[in-house]
């Protein structure tokens, strides 16, 4: 006898389940578990050459299968307005040249609909008194920073800013020693002195001391096109706007993370103010403290406009610098966080590409590396140059199949 069935033989059942086995050609088991060491399966004749050839039809892909595929292109029945900033000799002002920010057709970039128009431009922050700045700020402008004008010179000679935003912070009331009106005026004009890009002048967010002191700024840099920041809706919206419209200035509209609020403060505005002399600031939160929040209401804002909303057709600007707020961009912390010097302007870069990528046209920055690296990116995707090289893009990624 075989050694397998000697093996066999040994299973022996009892007599009664071999009984009920009998005359049975088929055994169906339920709820069984068998352990066994080897199994054996019998074929009928055929069935292993079938198999055979169905294992060797079935050879490696070598190319994937080629697909239709058709831009989703839309049309909006709204578009963003152009807001020119700057004036030139011939304009009523001093600047060596205007800039146009605004008029997108459609979302960010979505340049398979429309062209950017107007690429998104980067203002550089400028302080008219000492203010806690990170060291890995300060080592960029050295002793610039001590004075306003020399830092907004440097900052436009070195890094060659589009822009400065002069925040008049000494004007604050809670300042020992505030600035008048009068003293943050003559800061202005020496600024527009020594450089000649466009100015965004900010107040110090008090309601009453800013009105004051827009008031007199808004004079003596008369047909100079400055974006006065902020207007808000604790502000008086008429005398604040009348004082813009007289004198040749566009409004920073600011309101806090609430689109009905920058619904209202647009809609007031306009009541005095032509669209193109109105620009729209919802807050910009920083990575890590809402900057999802932020840039979903960007987003939604931006959105509204292209569909119609007569009341948020307005461009859009971000304090990107709000991201040294976080204690992440410039704490010492341990040491899996990274170099605190790199990792404050990448907290900067990575609040200011969000935002980007949500519609805004007018970025206030601080890092000159930060700004660099939007600068960079705002080309990329602006990069009117013609057809992108298709291989290039395609084999950015390659695997083995």
């Amino acid at each position: 006898m075989p050694e397998r069935a000697k093996k066999n033989s040994d299973l022996e059942l009892p007599p009664e389940i071999l009984d009920l086995l009998k005359g049975n050609d088929e055994l169906e088991l339920e709820d069984v578990d068998m352990v066994v060491d080897e199994i054996e399966f019998l074929y009928q004749a055929g069935v292993m050459p079938a198999l055979q050839r169905m294992v060797a039809s079935r050879a490696k892909p070598t190319s994937l299968l080629d697909a239709p595929f058709t831009l989703p292109v839309q049309k909006y029945p709204g578009e963003i307005v152009e807001v020119t900033l700057g004036a030139t000799k011939s304009q009523g002002g001093s600047r060596g040249k205007p800039i146009v920010i605004g008029g997108e057709k459609s979302p960010s970039f979505y340049t398979f609909e429309n062209p950017t128009l107007n690429a998104p431009v980067i203002s550089l922050d400028v302080f008219d008194q000492k203010v806690p700045i990170p060291k890995a700020v300060k080592t960029n402008f050295n002793d610039a920073i001590q004075d306003p004008v020399s830092w907004a010179k440097f900052a436009v000679d070195k890094f060659g800013a589009q822009m400065i935003t002069l925040h008049l912070v000494s004007i604050d009331p809670l300042n020992p020693k505030p600035s008048t009106p009068a003293e943050a005026a003559k800061t202005v004009e020496d600024v527009l002195q020594a450089v000649d890009v466009p100015l965004v002048v900010g107040g110090c967010g008090d309601p009453k001391k800013d009105l004051e002191v827009f008031e007199k700024v808004t004079a003596v840099a008369e047909g100079e096109r400055l974006l006065i920041s902020t207007v808000t809706l604790d502000m008086d919206i008429e005398k604040s706007a009348k004082l813009i419209k007289q004198y040749g200035h566009v409004a920073l509209a600011f309101s806090p993370m609430d689109l009905n609020q920058a619904r209202e403060l647009n809609r007031r505005l306009l009541e005095y103010l032509p669209k193109e002399q109105i620009i729209m600031d919802t807050t910009t939160a920083a990575l890590g403290y809402g900057l999802d929040y932020a840039y979903t209401i960007m987003e939604r804002a931006r959105l509204a406009g292209l569909m119609g909303d007569p009341e948020l057709q307005q461009p859009m600007s971000s304090g990107t610098t709000n991201a040294w707020a976080a204690r992440e961009a410039w704490q010492t912390m341990d040491p899996q966080w990274g170099d605190k010097a790199l990792r404050g302007p990448l907290w900067e870069t990575v609040t200011g590409l969000t935002l980007l990528l949500a519609g805004v046209d007018l970025f206030m920055m601080l890092h000159p590396a930060a700004v660099k690296t939007m600068r960079n990116t705002i080309k990329r995707l602006t990069d009117k140059r013609g057809a992108a090289d298709v291989a290039q893009i395609a084999n950015w990624v390659s695997t083995k199949i």
